[in-house]
């Protein structure tokens, strides 16, 4: 499902699964080496389960131990920031998509 960007918090809930909405709006996370991308191999584009913006290729993504889908760099500069995440006992990258906006 494709949203329009900045649409109110409620609808989302509706329409993503649960642990979809608590990664997206929440800052939440799957348990390490847990999710469906961890492990996937496919060629393709990453995108943004709320807006639909493509994230990353697969050509850039790499095993970097952590249990975690990681990529090294995004597909357009612009298309996700990042920001320091010390949860978990650890210190990694978090990668926001910008144009959702989250409390």
């Amino acid at each position: 499902m494709t949203y329009c960007c900045m649409v109110d918090k409620p609808n989302y809930k509706k329409d993503l699964t649960p642990e979809q909405y608590e990664v997206c709006w929440n800052r939440g996370t799957e348990p390490p080496f847990s999710g469906k991308h961890h492990d996937c191999k496919g060629k393709g584009i990453y995108k943004c389960v709320c807006c639909g913006n493509s994230l990353f290729t697969s050509d850039t993504k790499f095993d970097s131990g952590t249990g975690w889908p990681s990529f090294w760099t995004p597909l357009n500069r612009g298309s996700v920031k990042q920001a320091m995440d010390k949860s978990y006992g650890m210190i990694r990258t978090e990668v926001c998509v910008p144009s959702v906006v989250r409390i």
